[in-house]
């Protein structure tokens, strides 16, 4: 190999090393899409390795949330839940879910979480008031955001209903008292709404959404499914698909793709 070759060569490695260091700065979103569900553990999870990530960026990022629903195999054409339908999955699925859940709340510190499943919850009246918190301009998103977590803490840590109106308009009136209770029990009874955030499960599902949580890049439409660490997120919104050996061996020993609910 001469020298002008070794020349080439290195500068075309620079060049390399230019436009991933321009990639690093252009892709830096301000905010991530999350598709996730209430009733499911890892999206509990990854809210708080989500919630890590942010707090070691310099810059806010904010949640753009997309409702999912997974217990949509269940669910009759009212709405309500069949509990006697079967979703398919096995003890043998659910049992790898708890284990899951188990070592991920070792990893992240969740010893706040009172369970490790939730197959019995119908979240919707909850992503319902959620939803229309996002959607409407009397309230901001902080408020949004505040609605979201109290319910995540309302289920996983303090085991309380969120299929309830009493209970949503309680977690309402704690995180915000100038929030109007009447306006919520209003929207759960509200058929055009329900029928609006059906359409956004329909939504997911047509963007190829299968299993919770999902994080998206919307600047790249680069995506991470399931409750996957904070370098992770770190490499998703700076625009690195590719994943050093070390890191890639680390992921499959650890089993991200596993940390997933899918419907």
């Amino acid at each position: 190999m001469n020298v002008f070759t070794l020349l080439w060569v290195r500068c075309k490695l620079c060049q390399k090393r230019f436009h991933a260091t321009v990639n690093y700065y252009l892709y830096m979103s301000e905010s991530i899409i999350v598709y996730s569900d209430y009733v499911c553990p890892f999206c509990y999870l990854g809210r708080r390795a989500l919630k890590l990530y942010q707090a070691e960026r310099d810059d806010p990022l904010q949640i753009e949330w997309h409702p999912f629903d997974l217990r949509a195999q269940q669910r009759r054409a009212d709405g309500s839940i069949d509990n006697d339908v079967t979703d398919g999955k096995g003890e043998e699925y659910y049992e790898q879910a708890r284990r899951n859940v188990r070592q991920l709340q070792d990893r992240y510190d969740a010893t706040e979480m009172c369970q490790e499943l939730a197959t019995d919850v119908d979240s919707m009246p909850a992503q319902l008031v959620s939803a229309s918190i996002q959607d409407t301009d009397a309230y901001d998103y902080e408020s949004w955001l505040a609605f979201d977590t109290a319910v995540f803490t309302a289920l996983w840590e303090d085991s309380r209903d969120i299929e309830s109106t009493a209970v949503l308009t309680d977690i309402a009136s704690e995180i915000d008292t100038e929030m109007d209770t009447d306006w919520i029990e209003t929207v759960l009874a509200d058929e055009e709404r329900y029928d609006a955030l059906e359409e956004r499960f329909r939504a997911a599902q047509k963007a190829g959404i299968t299993g919770v949580p999902t994080f998206v890049d919307e600047t790249e439409g680069n995506a991470a499914r399931g409750a996957v660490p904070p370098a992770q997120l770190r490499r998703l919104m700076n625009g690195w698909v590719s994943e050093s050996c070390t890191e890639m061996i680390e992921s499959i020993l650890h089993g991200w793709g596993q940390w997933v609910l899918i419907r």
